[in-house]
């Protein structure tokens, strides 16, 4: 599976992925998350954004950076294409751009206790910030605006080590 920088003509296809992905949401009982709004076009356009091709998009990462790290917006995978570690090598893709632009680390908020939230992030080496950056604490409060209890929500991040000589782009 191919994943690349996203083009313009992607962006609209990502919103869909993004909504069905949130659909697994209503079967734990959190409908008002899987009710959520997609991502808007306007802030995809001013993010960095990778997508997995097969051969169309079916998972994508958002990215900005935030007080000097790699800041993961939202990761979405289709339904259809879950459990086959599309998300992970997304989120490998986004470290090794991390390295390269000299960033410490990818960060992101997740759900504490949502199995395929922050369990999933712990199992692929993010750790929890005890103490958030300012612009975390920024992310975590406009997340609180819309909604979202600070209690249920994690700070994680996983540290970024320059690229190896020998390191290629994860087979899928």
């Amino acid at each position: 599976m191919e994943i690349r920088e996203a083009v313009a003509a992607d962006l609209p296809l990502l919103p869909p992925i993004e909504v069905a992905s949130g659909e697994a949401f209503r079967e734990i009982g959190m409908p008002w998350i899987a009710d959520d709004e997609p991502m808007p076009l306007a802030v995809l356009e001013r993010s960095r954004v990778w997508v997995a091709l097969d051969p169309h998009p079916v998972a994508w990462v958002a990215v900005e950076v935030v007080d000097g790290n790699a800041h993961v917006e939202q990761i979405s995978v289709h339904p259809d294409h879950a459990r086959k570690r599309i998300g992970a090598a997304l989120l490998d893709r986004v470290r090794r751009w991390a390295a390269d632009e000299g960033l410490t680390a990818v960060t992101l908020t997740t759900f504490r206790d949502v199995p395929w939230n922050a369990p999933y992030y712990r199992r692929l080496g993010f750790e929890e910030i005890t103490e958030p950056t300012p612009g975390l604490r920024a992310v975590v409060a406009a997340e609180a605006a819309r909604g979202l209890d600070p209690a249920t929500r994690v700070c994680l991040r996983r540290p970024v080590a320059p690229p190896t000589a020998t390191e290629a782009e994860p087979a899928m």
